[in-house]
């Protein structure tokens, strides 16, 4: 009952944290990782919208970057990462003709909604680093319970320092998620599926498993990608 307790506490305190404190604690950039899931049978004609999308809207005020992504293990997932000067930048791209035209096209395909997140950068680096066309992507949903927000937040912060550090991965970023503070989104890059095949057995990775395991309010959920060629 106490447990339950201090889940709801916790809930409502993150009701109350305007999106504005969540970004504060980071850079300014406006972050955005967006999940697509599409009918088998038009993975490759989503993969040529998200191609015209993409072309779009990188030359678009306030664009720092924007990757399309497609899951290894199931084509006909996608993920796009993108950042933003801020978030009028991003709200005049959500306004733009190319984007609603973009989501009118690609809503026949869809076999789930559109899974659009905004984020604050809480552990970032440069904006610009680029793993090339062979880089595999993780792309990790973490989430903890309210109570322990504050300590999952401090554990990944140390995963990310370390993993730096010592393993020079091509990006390790931790994004927060701005309507759900206790949400975390792990972006990393990696030059190849042996390197992140490394990672994983880390003494620091295998730590922040095991110690934020009973912080987690949902499985941890990591999915590779290729940058769609």
């Amino acid at each position: 009952m106490r447990f339950i307790q201090a889940i709801l506490t916790g809930l409502a305190m993150l009701a109350t944290t305007p999106a504005s404190d969540v970004r504060a604690q980071g850079t300014d950039a406006f972050y955005v990782v967006t999940y697509i899931e599409v009918m088998p049978s038009t993975a490759r004609q989503t993969a040529t919208l998200l191609r015209e999308y993409a072309d779009a809207s990188r030359r678009q005020d306030g664009n720092l970057r924007l990757e399309l992504l497609q899951r290894i293990d199931r084509p006909s997932h996608f993920a796009v990462l993108a950042a933003w000067k801020d978030q009028k930048a991003f709200d005049a791209h959500a306004a733009a003709a190319s984007t609603k035209q973009f989501r009118d096209k690609l809503a026949p395909h869809l076999s789930s909604g559109y899974d659009e997140r905004p984020h604050g950068g809480l552990s970032v680096g440069d904006i610009k680093a680029d793993g090339g066309k062979t880089a595999v992507f993780a792309v990790t949903h973490v989430d903890f319970i309210p109570p322990k927000k504050d300590e999952g937040i401090a554990a990944s912060k140390t995963l990310a320092d370390a993993t730096r550090k010592g393993e020079k991965p091509v990006r390790f970023e931790i994004l927060q998620q701005s309507s759900r503070p206790n949400h975390l989104t792990f972006v990393e890059i990696w030059p190849s599926q042996k390197a992140i095949e490394a990672h994983w057995v880390t003494d620091a990775t295998k730590k922040f498993r095991a110690d934020t395991l009973p912080m987690s309010g949902s499985l941890y959920d990591e999915r590779l990608y290729h940058v769609l060629k």
